[in-house]
Order: structure tokens, then C-alpha cells, then sequence
């Protein structure tokens, strides 16, 4: 049977060879197909994930060339941005977030134009080939619309010359996202070629917010950020994701592809010099520093995704649907990163906001009052070591006089481990805990760091005025805050019993800590060392009440007598 089966094959096969030439000289003819523009084959083609998955099918090749004579440009304007695209490459020269300013209240340019120029501007696109990516980016496309766009609105640039075609199209509306479509083919054949947005932001206007640059993506419930060392300029990285791109301090381009299985991240990563100085810039003074980017898009055919450039702002994000590919993710929050204390960071955030939204306009006044009513729910963690710091200081003494008594014998002398019995009981016998004074100062400091996040990520504090400050999220202009965290710290010091401590470390702790604490609040947000003084000053006022109490008047007999007792 088998032998049959194969013989029937062969007869089969050996009939259809010799049928063919006489089918197709006598047979009837085939209808001819009616032509396709290029656009149309683009559009037509497979957008779903099990679509892009097969091969891509073959693409006519238009013989005759498409590209425009003269540079045009072509504005797209709303209530949120004013857009420039440029028909040389058919990408952004201009991308002005009207409802935000720069360091000179100018509206905000969100290109930076010194690292676009060497690096490429947004929305031109990225291809492996370098030849290829120079001429996809400096080609002449012709524009579907000359002069401005109100949206809801469509731009397309198409190019096509010696077998490579090329069509980019954008769709907006009147929010911050921005609908993007690209197709590359070369004699047919589809070519990856992923929209970028090569070389930062705009806003990068101090090492700091340069530095602070980074690489995202998620994948369903995972967020992976990569800093800048991390970064390897040119590197690819696989789907699946729900949306990838770059973020800076404030603001972020982050593209949503349609499909999500089948996209690729490329990093990039490019050196530029750039001022010491920003508000003096010298040609001659210079430092280097990393601008990121992103590329992204398919590697399966046309490029059908959703790009989000604006401010990091919670309200705005979390309004944005992302696609979906294992669990329910419904939007773009976890593009802001508050930390590993985002436990605290991020409700302060929400807090303060309700502050400023529903009881005073003003972020700093704001900030006081959230200072406040932290510092008095810790209130009673503050009177407990207080109160465990005056009862080390009255028995002091007796634990001097222990250690004198052990004084003699090494650190490796068993002998050492009786004193440790001996103070541990005299502890327990006046019911001191010598970890009480620590557990406030652990209990404040999660706040502080928390605090510091914020300051770093919240853009609402961003250019937040508050009396002569102008910028809470940036240093004190006349570094009256970091003073005033010096002065309270001496005066809070000093205020503070500081039971049986070496006269060396008292010294250290009173003025040198404080002074240590000043430098490093010298560049610090203002907002936060707002946050940080004002709690001083509340520590300083609970601290005098402390000192009038009937323990307080017992330290300072106490203090008063050994004082003379030095003296003598």
C-alpha cells in the first residue's frame, strides 16, 4: 500500500509539471489585480499579534521617486502643546508643553535642541543600518498638510526612492498622546525602523537633571528602570512590554505599542558636553554627561503605536490606558518612581496635594501645615525619649561607676560581660530603655528620606512659590533654610539632655553635627529643608516644655551640680 500511495504521488506531481506550460498557454487568463498605492498596503497591513507574526507579505515596488523639493514645516497646535515637525525626515524640531515654563518662565521646549542636533530629533526613526538610518532621517518627505493643524487631526510624510519607501503618520488629539503609525520597505521587504526620541529632554538644564535620566518599561505588573550606567547605547530589548521609553526628572516620551508581543526597545545612550555653570555658560568650561533615548517599535512589519509626551504628573498618567497582556494595568502611573519608600512617599504626596488643593493655594504654606500635624502625631514618641534620655541622665553615675569598676580588664576578658549584667539591671531596676532615645530619631528619619523623594519626583512642587522662594523644588536661592537648620539644631542640641556622654562626642554632637547637617541641606530642596527646619522648631518648643516638667528640673539640678563639681 505504501508503494501505491508513493507511485500516485509521483503521477500526480509528474501530470501537474506537464500540464502547466499548455494551461497557461490555452487556459483562461487571470483577471489582473487593480493597482495599490503604498499607502493603502500599508495600511492594510496585519495589526494584531497573531497577524504580525507571519511573514510579512510582499509589498509592490513603486518605480517612480516621492520626496518634496524644499524644507517645509507643518505646526500642530492645542491647548496643551504647540508641535514644529519638519519635513526633512518628517520629525519634531519643536515640542513646547504650553502649560509648563523653563528656568527663564519661557515656555517649555521639551527637545533638547543641543543633543538633537548631534543625535537626532524625535519621531525620526532608528534603523540598524547606519547608511540607512541617515538617509530614513535627512530624506525630503512629502507633507500631507502644509502650515498649522488644530486637532483632531492627521499628518503623514511619505518618501520614496530607488526601491525604499517610506510613510509616517500621526494622529492627535487633544490630549498628551500622540498616535503613531510607520512603515519602511526596500524592494518590498519590510525594514525595522523604530520611532525615537533620541537625546533627552528639553528641561536638562543642570547635572542633576541630566543624571537623573532614565530607561522604563513594563511588562504587566513589572517595571524596569535603567539608570544610566546600566545603559548600553544601541542594545535591543525584547518584548513583550505594555509601554517603554525614557524618563527624566519631571517630564517623559513613553511609546504604547499596539502590539506589545512582538516590540522592541532599543536603548541609546550619547555623551555631550554641556556647561558647568548653566547660568553662566563658558564654551570653554565644559563637563560630559550621558543624554538616553529610546527607540520603539516592531521588528514584524509597520510600527502601530501610541506615544505619551508630557509631565509626570499622577492625575494625567493614571487617565492613560496602556494594553493589556497578563493581569489588568490600566495606566501610566508607574511612570513615577517615589522610591523604595514609596510606602510613605507617595501617600505624603497625596496628601500634601489634598492640603494645597482643599485647604491653602500654596505649596509651601502647604508644607507647613503637613509638617505640623507629622510632628504632633509623633508627639508621643518624642515626650518617650525624652523622657528615657533625663532617666539615663540621672542614673549616669552609677553606670560611670560601673565602668570604672571594669575599667582594668580587656575587651576579651570574660569579666567584661558582668559589667554588661550589672548596667542591663540597673537599667531595669529604674526602668530606663537605652534604645528609647533612638526609636523617635528611626521613626523621623523614614519621613525625611520620603520627603526628599517627593521633592525629587512631584512636578507640582516644581517652580512652587512660596514667600521668597521661587522654586521649591530647588535649592534655597539665599540658603536662608539650611542656615536655619543649623541654628535650630545648635539650640535643639543644647536644649537636649545628653546622658553620660564623653565630653569629646558632646562637643561633636553640639556643634560639628549640626554644622555637617547645614553643608549637606546647603544644595538641598527647599521644600524639604523647609520640612526639616520647621521640625527643629517644633522639636525646640516641645523640648522647653519638656525641661519645665518636675524630670526637667531634676536634669538641670543635676547638670548644674556636676558642672560644679567640674570645676572644683
Amino acid at each position: 500500500m505504501e508503494r501505491r500511495l508513493l507511485l500516485v504521488f509521483a503521477l500526480t506531481f509528474l501530470i501537474i509539471l506537464i500540464f502547466q506550460p499548455l494551461l497557461k498557454k490555452y487556459g483562461p487568463k487571470p483577471p489582473e489585480p487593480a493597482p495599490q498605492t503604498q499607502a493603502a498596503a500599508t495600511e492594510n497591513a496585519p495589526t494584531s499579534a497573531a497577524a504580525s507574526a507571519l511573514p510579512p507579505p510582499p509589498v509592490p515596488v513603486s518605480a517612480d521617486s516621492k520626496q518634496a523639493a524644499v524644507e517645509s514645516e507643518t505646526v500642530v497646535e492645542n491647548d496643551l502643546y504647540k508641535i514644529r515637525f519638519s519635513n526633512r525626515g518628517g520629525q519634531v524640531k519643536s515640542w513646547i508643553l504650553k502649560k509648563f515654563t523653563d528656568d527663564k518662565d519661557q515656555p517649555l521646549e521639551l527637545v533638547n535642541t543641543a543633543a538633537s542636533e548631534k543625535y537626532g530629533y524625535p519621531l525620526s526613526l532608528w534603523a540598524y543600518d547606519e547608511t540607512l538610518r541617515n538617509k530614513l532621517n535627512s530624506a525630503l518627505y512629502i507633507s500631507s498638510a502644509g502650515g498649522a493643524i488644530t486637532p483632531p487631526g492627521t499628518l503623514t510624510f511619505e518618501y520614496s526612492d530607488s526601491g525604499l519607501t517610506v510613510r509616517k503618520k500621526f494622529e492627535f488629539d487633544s490630549t498628551y498622546v500622540v498616535k503613531v503609525e510607520t512603515s519602511v520597505t526596500n524592494q518590498g521587504s519590510y525594514v525595522p525602523a523604530l520611532p525615537m526620541w533620541p537625546a533627552g529632554f528639553g528641561d536638562e538644564t543642570t547635572l542633576p537633571g541630566y543624571a537623573a535620566a532614565q530607561i522604563v518599561y513594563q511588562d504587566d505588573a513589572k517595571v524596569e528602570r535603567l539608570a544610566i550606567k546600566k545603559v548600553s547605547g544601541g542594545a535591543s530589548v525584547r518584548g513583550p512590554f505594555q509601554w517603554a521609553g525614557i524618563v527624566g526628572q519631571y517630564f517623559t516620551a513613553v511609546f504604547l505599542p499596539e502590539d506589545p508581543q512582538n516590540s522592541v526597545l532599543v536603548t541609546l545612550r550619547n555623551p555631550l558636553d554641556v556647561p558647568k555653570d548653566f547660568k553662566k555658560p563658558d564654551p570653554k568650561d565644559t563637563v560630559k554627561v550621558d543624554v538616553l533615548g529610546a527607540a520603539v517599535g516592531s521588528l514584524q512589519g509597520p510600527t502601530q503605536q501610541r506615544l505619551y509626551v508630557g509631565p509626570k504628573a499622577l492625575d494625567v498618567l493614571e487617565s492613560i490606558a496602556v494594553p493589556n497582556i497578563h493581569g489588568d494595568v490600566p495606566d501610566l502611573h508607574s511612570v513615577v518612581d517615589f522610591g523604595w519608600l514609596g510606602l510613605i512617599a507617595k501617600p505624603l504626596f497625596l496628601w500634601l496635594k489634598w492640603t494645597h488643593d482643599h485647604i491653602v493655594p500654596n505649596w509651601g504654606w502647604a508644607i507647613v501645615i503637613q509638617t505640623l500635624i507629622i510632628n504632633l502625631a509623633l508627639l508621643p514618641l518624642r515626650l518617650s525619649q525624652m523622657k528615657s534620655m533625663l532617666k539615663m541622665q540621672r542614673i549616669a553615675p552609677q553606670v560611670k561607676a560601673i565602668q570604672e569598676k571594669y575599667k582594668k580588664y580587656s575587651m576579651r576578658d570574660p569579666r567584661k560581660q558582668d559589667m554588661n549584667q550589672e548596667v542591663s539591671s540597673l537599667y531595669k531596676e529604674h526602668g530606663v530603655n537605652p534604645a528609647g532615645g533612638c526609636l523617635p530619631l528611626l521613626v523621623q528619619m523614614p519621613f525625611l528620606f520620603a520627603y526628599y523623594r517627593m521633592l525629587g519626583v512631584a512636578l507640582d512642587l516644581r517652580h512652587a512659590h512660596w514667600l521668597w522662594i521661587k522654586d521649591l523644588s530647588s535649592p534655597d536661592p539665599w540658603h536662608i533654610m539650611p542656615v536655619a537648620i543649623v541654628v535650630t539644631m545648635l539650640f535643639m542640641q543644647r536644649m537636649t539632655p545628653q546622658a553620660g556622654m564623653d565630653p569629646q562626642q558632646q562637643k561633636m554632637m553640639n556643634i560639628f553635627m549640626p554644622l555637617m547637617l547645614g553643608y549637606i541641606s546647603f544644595n538641598l530642596a527647599a521644600g524639604l529643608c523647609l520640612y526639616w527646619s520647621e521640625g527643629n522648631l517644633i522639636a525646640i518648643v516641645q523640648q522647653s516644655i519638656m525641661n519645665r516638667t518636675e524630670l526637667g528640673r531634676e536634669m538641670r539640678e543635676l547638670a548644674e551640680k556636676r558642672a560644679r563639681k567640674k570645676d572644683k
